[in-house]
């Protein structure tokens, strides 16, 4: 029997049926997402609304006491994880297992690696460490969840980035694409590094002193250079005709990862009083982001195994 009205059904192929019987596309990385985005509203609810007003903690109500704290011991580790499954999933189907662990695996590894030296020695972003709030640690150092952040938000700015691939996919045109991707994967940090050290309740601390607002030029350089060593890698691996020049269609994902984790960083750094990195992220990586999705061709892509052309999935 056929749906009426404005219900809605859940098919195997996770398409919804609505408005009396339209069918809307909606794959599982899509809930995934959702759900990657209420915890980041959830997370800037808590950090500046209710952390900075004790009066509003006092007259939770127990059960909203235990979300509160589940929130603050949890949240922050929760919403890398959703957002890295979110992010797996939609290339697992859009470019195909062996792509998606050809930039997962060397993002997660190169990128703890450099986290594990610069947490030890100083080395390439400064010193610093880590507090709590984020997961277990990896050898009392990292927070697991780390490279996960780095490999999510790599992997999308990356693909917009590949955008730039459409003219052609020459070594020095692959270089490009990198550059520019590192580069927005970095504007990411000059809202979020700022937020997550200088808020009331801060993820990690610097151990020494910077001229960007308490952090070392060098935390920027290493940021780059992470970036670039891991997609550089993965560029490698895919080999010159394996990068992906997506649709604007397959492209507004990535989009949307990018843009919300942009601005959970901006408004916490504009909720602590520090603007500056927020137009210079505005400035490097959501204008160039925006921009190239914007460019970006309409309706067609290539697969891992062909060069052939063929049609992006319906929305409808």
């Amino acid at each position: 029997m056929t749906p009426r009205g404005n219900r809605s059904i859940l098919t195997k192929d996770y398409r919804i049926l609505v408005l009396g019987g339209n069918f809307m596309r909606f794959p599982l990385y899509w809930w995934f997402l959702l759900a990657h985005f209420a915890t980041l509203l959830f997370g800037l609810v808590g950090l500046l609304l209710i952390l900075p007003n004790t009066g509003l903690i006092e007259n939770l109500s127990p059960v909203g006491m235990q979300i509160f704290a589940f929130g603050m011991q949890s949240g922050g580790a929760l919403y890398m994880i959703l957002g890295a499954i979110a992010v797996f999933l939609y290339s697992k189907e859009q470019l195909g297992m062996g792509r998606t662990l050809g930039f997962m695996l060397p993002a997660i590894l190169l990128s703890l690696g450099s986290e594990l030296l610069g947490t030890s020695t100083g080395f390439p972003f400064g010193a610093y460490a880590y507090l709590s709030g984020l997961g277990y640690k990896i050898l009392d150092l990292v927070p697991f969840t780390i490279p996960l952040s780095w490999f999510y938000m790599g992997f999308v700015s990356f693909l917009v980035a590949c955008t730039t691939l459409r003219a052609g996919h020459h070594w020095l045109q692959r270089l490009e694409a990198i550059a520019l991707g590192a580069m927005m994967l970095t504007a990411w940090d000059f809202v979020l590094d700022p937020a997550m050290t200088q808020a009331q309740y801060p993820f990690w601390e610097w151990h020494q002193d910077g001229a960007f607002f308490g952090m070392p030029l060098q935390n920027f350089a290493g940021w780059m250079g992470t970036g670039a060593l891991f997609m550089t890698t993965a560029s490698l691996w895919w080999g010159a005709k394996g990068h992906p020049v997506l649709p604007r269609e397959q492209l507004t994902f990535p989009l949307a990862v990018y843009v919300a984790n942009f601005l959970f960083g901006a408004l916490l750094s504009a909720g602590a009083g520090i603007y500056p990195p927020i137009a210079l992220g505005l400035l490097l990586g959501i204008a160039p982001a925006i921009g190239l999705w914007w460019q970006s061709p309409h309706g067609k892509t290539e697969t891992p195994a062909s060069s052939a052309p063929v049609p992006a999935p319906a929305n409808s």
